[in-house]
């Protein structure tokens, strides 16, 4: 399985915003709360570049995204997507080494990551430290785990 890393462009929008929701939903949370996350997880297409938007993709087909927001010196992954069905197949850890390399050469010198509570693990695992909550903005009262990764040398 070849998978090549591309910038994404704007017409991937809708494609970029449903793969988010489907990877959302792999973790089982009921339609009431998938609606409520719906307006964050959608990507407009002029976001597509403000937001360094990257793709995974296998054979022309997308199978993963990330987002890299802010400015230096701290930047933030805002979105980091697997399809469901390439999870645990290392898309995930090449989409974030990718990210962390994007954002050194930057200037960033650390990223944060307000993770769902399932993509926790994946983010320590790759040496990222919990360093506290944030307020989730899809759903009141619910808070997410925030990390951060130092990307400096």
């Amino acid at each position: 399985m070849r998978v090549a890393l591309r910038p994404a462009n704007a017409a991937e929008a809708d494609t970029l915003s449903q793969l988010a929701l489907r990877s959302k939903s792999h973790w089982g949370y009921d339609k009431h709360f998938l609606d409520a996350c719906r307006a964050d997880l959608t990507l407009s297409p002029d976001e597509i570049v403000a937001r360094r938007a990257v793709v995974a993709e296998i054979a022309g087909q997308v199978v993963g995204f990330y987002t890299l927001d802010g400015e230096p010196p701290e930047g933030e992954i805002g979105n980091l997507w697997v399809e469901p069905t390439r999870m645990r197949h290392g898309i995930g850890r090449l989409l974030w080494h990718r990210a962390v390399t994007a954002g050194r050469e930057i200037g960033f010198r650390s990223l944060l990551i307000d993770a769902d509570p399932h993509a926790e693990g994946f983010y320590l695992a790759m040496g990222a430290v919990r360093v506290g909550d944030s307020p989730s903005s899809a759903m009141p009262g619910r808070l997410l785990p925030r990390l951060r990764a130092v990307v400096s040398a």
